[in-house]
């Protein structure tokens, strides 16, 4: 009798589907109680068993657990709260957009470069905002203020609103707003893949999706609890279908040994999985890795294994709008990384429009 060994399967197994972000904590403010959007949250909580408090303030949940920094920065990162928007005079939003439209504070990633982690300091936990109508009425102030220009709001300046989409429904009421806004635009960027609350809605073409995107090395090793490179191609081509304006941001661009490589497959990939008709109205923005020595400290701190290359001697000074210094590519680094992947861009996307390399 003869025993075979069968060959090992070389039939690679479909990866699991990045899956909707769960908080394990979620703190309320008593008066988001009064909101439907509260309640329905609440709901929402209490029908994944997820355990909740109350606290007085939004801007006040501290004390975390866990021994380290780092410890405590997981857990927040894991922890949502919902509450008010009370400040609704919102932020310029250059180059993106003419303002930030704030529907949410802090995102589930775990991005090591993102420049979330010194603006939002002590509170990186996530804030989703339940009043949407005031600040539905606030964005319809700033349009008519503006008339006859159109203006734009950008919402997701401080966080990744299509990742907490499913919890919250914040973008639905706010595409369906601008839908009917002639003078009034909608824009926001995301890494995730959970667009399918979104095809169905009267959108009128004002909302532009825009995916960041970028090098295989990056995303790999910069940009954890994030999805898959290749689930945000495959929601971005049914964000075409389904009419909206679409862009991806290539961002942060990083220079490092094979970036000429990553960044032309890149650009390789996309025109391979993107329906071919999508290049008539495509926009591309490109922004460059930075830092400053604030962000540095924190990212070193809450993420001491990273790769992320920030020798400030190899960098050259800029002035950023913030108050402080913030440390780009020298002069001939940045032509270099703009010249090659604008190339590549037009290459595969020659009707395409670049917004801005900054």
């Amino acid at each position: 009798m003869t025993i075979v060994t069968p060959e090992p399967s070389t039939v690679k197994r479909p990866r699991k589907p990045t899956a909707l972000f769960l908080p394990e904590l979620v703190f309320f403010e008593p008066n988001a109680l009064n909101y439907p959007k509260g309640e329905k949250i609440m709901e929402w909580v209490k029908a994944n068993n997820i355990p909740y408090r109350m606290t007085t303030s939004h801007n006040r949940i501290m004390n975390f657990p866990g021994e380290t920094e780092v410890e405590q920065y997981k857990i927040a990162k894991r922890t949502l709260v919902v509450g008010l928007r009370k400040t609704l005079k919102f932020d310029q939003s250059k180059p993106s957009a003419d303002y930030a439209i704030p529907i949410a504070t802090g995102c589930m990633g775990h991005c090591h470069y993102c420049y979330l982690q010194t603006t939002l300091g002590a509170k990186p936990y996530i804030r989703v905002y339940v009043n949407t109508d005031d600040i539905i009425d606030a964005a319809k102030k700033y349009i008519e203020e503006r008339n006859p220009e159109i203006t734009t709001f950008e919402a997701a300046c401080t966080s990744d609103p299509l990742g907490l989409e499913h919890i919250t429904g914040s973008l639905a009421e706010l595409i369906t707003f601008m839908a009917k806004e002639p003078l009034g635009r909608l824009r926001f960027v995301t890494k995730y893949q959970h667009v399918e609350p979104l095809l169905a809605l009267e959108h009128n073409g004002h909302t532009r999706v825009r995916f960041s995107v970028n090098a295989d090395y990056v995303i790999k090793n910069f940009e954890p609890a994030t999805s898959r490179f290749e689930e945000r191609i495959e929601a971005a081509g049914k964000v075409a279908r389904a009419g909206y304006p679409l862009g991806f941001i290539i961002a942060p661009i990083i220079w490092y040994d094979g970036w000429q490589e990553g960044y032309a497959e890149l650009l390789a990939k996309l025109a391979q999985t993107l329906p071919p008709e999508i290049g008539k109205g495509l926009t591309f923005e490109m922004i460059q890795h930075r830092f400053t020595k604030t962000a540095k400290t924190v990212i070193e701190k809450r993420y001491p294994k990273s790769k992320l290359e920030m020798d400030m001697e190899k960098r050259k000074k800029k002035w950023g709008r913030w108050g402080q210094n913030k440390y780009v590519y020298p002069d001939e680094q940045q032509t270099a990384l703009r010249e090659f992947i604008t190339e590549r861009i037009f290459e595969h996307f020659p009707e395409a429009g670049i917004d801005y390399f900054t």
